[in-house]
């Protein structure tokens, strides 16, 4: 996981407004800090109608809490969690 950025293939999975909260858990083990604005690239490149959908040309004052996981890159928009699994 030297640069765990550097993905060939990014796909929306789920947002925390879908799921369990035993699903959200499972999801969110093991979390650490990303990088937001990366994961805004990615999710432009790879996912244009969610970056479209959320309006990513605007400021995103939530963007800084996103984090990932060994699976997923959780990326937080107006306080809901999306997960997208790379």
């Amino acid at each position: 996981m030297s640069n765990i950025y550097n993905i060939s293939e990014l796909t929306f999975d789920t947002d925390c407004t879908s799921t369990s909260v035993y699903e959200w858990e499972r999801l969110m083990k093991g979390s650490v800090k990303a990088n937001g604005s990366k994961i805004r690239k990615l999710i432009k490149k790879f996912i244009p109608e969610l970056y479209d959908s959320l309006g990513l040309d605007f400021y995103n004052p939530y963007e800084s809490n996103s984090v990932r996981t060994k699976t997923h890159f959780i990326y937080v928009h107006s306080c809901i969690e999306y997960f997208l699994k790379f």
